[in-house]
């Protein structure tokens, strides 16, 4: 029991490591995409707390927020966490897909209203409003 307790904290800790260094990333590196990847998850934390507590938003669309923050923060990944770049890319997926559903169940202003971030990263999520949400 006590073995397994350690690789648990263990676990835990490359997965805070890995946090603290996306949070890192995201202020020290210079504009551009390395830096956009570093910042998402971060910024989605943010828009998934703020999304959760905003009475404007329906039910099925916490479901999906709280769901993508249950998927960061679990410790079970595709691909594991402490390999560098690509560690949170199956992190960034499902942020992404849970955010682009919740994002057709919420209005635009409240989603753009709850993200931190760089508006044109959400924009692109959610894609063009003109286009019916597709990417443009």
């Amino acid at each position: 029991m006590r073995e397994w307790l350690v690789r648990l904290a263990i676990a835990f800790g490359v997965l805070l490591a890995s946090w603290a260094l996306l949070f890192v990333l995201a202020r020290r590196l210079p504009p551009g995409i390395l830096r956009d990847l570093a910042a998402f998850i971060p910024d989605c934390v943010t828009a998934a707390r703020r999304l959760r507590k905003d009475p404007r938003v329906p039910r099925r669309a916490k479901i999906a927020v709280v769901f993508a923050g249950l998927w960061v923060a679990s410790p079970i990944d595709l691909i594991p966490e402490f390999i560098p770049i690509i560690g949170p890319l199956d992190d960034i997926v499902v942020v992404a897909l849970c955010l682009r559903y919740a994002g057709r169940q919420v209005p635009r202003e409240v989603l753009l209203e709850a993200w931190p971030g760089e508006p044109r990263l959400i924009n692109r999520l959610l894609g063009d409003p003109a286009r019916g949400g597709r990417p443009g």
